[in-house]
């Protein structure tokens, strides 16, 4: 595990800038990016508004506490999240499931990570991926948003423009206020232009609303069993290599465990799953965060905190960020995460005997292939595991004794 970082009092302001922006940043793409299928999913379920917004109370007060807590407890940027693969899933799988039998498998599925936290099984797991494949299925993860940072220039070249000359501009004169400063200039570009409406938004707090779960095996073969394969394998999985790429040793098993409790109480109040980020993470995690990596967490508590504001509010302050023009949040997204791509990337092609193997891992992601309903992530990394042992593992051994035995007999 890392050292631990300095204590509150011996934070500079310097210190707490960079990593709180990064932490503001990380939340506003979630919320700009994904949250959107959390209201698609509450309309297909046919929920009332106090339904709907006590849904965004839960996952926004539980991914808050949460990450609050584990940032606090390890000192590092421990990043948690809604399950955002578990909630393309229930807009789906909503249309045909009695709500109340969604929030008993919603129940069933925390407590499967709950078992799984305290079984020690997931950290051993994550150990035995090599860190070759590991930086390529990140890198491989987050191409799509760094390919975003520009493509959004043929539908939005002004805005595009501005953030990608001012993010160079910035790196070349002043590189650790870079992201800063694309935020505030992409604020400050939309605001002047009257390009974010908020003129309809109600101030209100959220209110949560108990309902009594029901349990049926439909359910439980239909909804939980597929939302705790996909949030293991989509979220988990990749969350957890995102901090290990970053240098981050905290294990896996208090981290599955918390979120799964966590998970668990704020289901029937209408909470899918949370777990450990990965793509917003990786915001909070890398060098843009703070150069000293014993200062990056607190990054994770300035998300926390974000998070249980959104929550108190509710739908309001998640309408204000989804407020922002999609090419903002895309383009934000992808060029606070170019350091982490290129890093990936070095690392991925680091070491020449298992640079095939990484390459394998990283184009595989990329592809982001969907099979079965299970996203690009798990695919992405079983393929590369599967050609790291192919190419270096058993086989590769046993070839070359083949080879030096036929060299010794003749």
């Amino acid at each position: 595990m890392m050292s631990a970082s300095p204590s509150p009092a011996r934070l500079r302001l310097n210190d707490l800038t960079h990593p709180i922006v990064a932490g503001l940043i990380s939340v506003i793409v979630n919320y700009g990016g994904t949250f959107i299928l959390v209201f698609q999913a509450a309309k297909v379920a046919g929920l009332s508004p106090e339904l709907t917004a006590s849904w965004v109370w839960s996952v926004s007060i539980g991914v808050g506490l949460t990450g609050l807590l584990l940032s606090w407890r390890y000192r590092e940027p421990i990043i948690t999240a809604w399950s955002t693969p578990a909630a393309a899933f229930l807009v789906a799988a909503l249309a045909t499931t009695p709500y109340a039998e969604a929030v008993g498998a919603y129940i069933l599925s925390a407590v499967a990570f709950v078992a799984l936290g305290l079984s020690g099984y997931f950290e051993k797991l994550i150990r035995l991926i090599p860190p070759g494949i590991a930086s390529g299925l990140l890198a491989g993860i987050l191409l799509q948003f760094g390919i975003g940072a520009f493509g959004g220039a043929s539908v939005d070249p002004a805005l595009v423009g501005l953030l990608v000359v001012a993010y160079v501009l910035l790196k070349r004169f002043t590189a650790r206020y870079a992201v800063v400063g694309i935020l505030m200039i992409g604020l400050v570009f939309l605001l002047a232009l009257g390009r974010v409406d908020l003129s309809g938004l109600q101030l209100r707090f959220a209110a949560p609303v108990f309902t009594m779960p029901e349990f049926s095996l439909n359910a439980l073969l239909s909804v939980a069993l597929p939302l705790f394969l996909i949030t293991l394998t989509g979220q988990y999985m990749p969350g957890m290599l995102v901090l290990r790429n970053d240098g981050f040793r905290t294990s896996a098993n208090p981290i599955v465990t918390l979120t799964g409790l966590g998970s668990l109480i704020m289901a029937p109040f209408g909470s899918h799953a949370f777990n450990v980020a990965a793509i917003t993470a990786a915001i909070v995690t890398g060098r843009e965060a703070h150069e000293d990596p014993s200062k990056r967490w607190i990054g994770g508590i300035a998300a926390g905190v974000f998070y249980v504001l959104v929550g108190v509010f509710g739908v309001t302050l998640a309408a204000v960020f989804m407020a922002f023009p999609a090419t903002f949040i895309t383009t934000l997204a992808g060029l606070a995460l170019l350091g982490t791509i290129g890093g990936s990337l070095a690392g991925a092609m680091a070491v020449p005997a298992s640079r095939e193997a990484a390459l394998i891992t990283f184009l595989a992601s990329a592809a982001n292939i969907k099979m079965f309903g299970i996203g690009g992530a798990f695919w992405g990394l079983v393929i590369g595991l599967v050609a790291s042992f192919v190419l270096n593992g058993q086989v590769r051994r046993r070839r070359s004794s083949l080879v030096v035995s036929e060299e010794a007999a003749e």
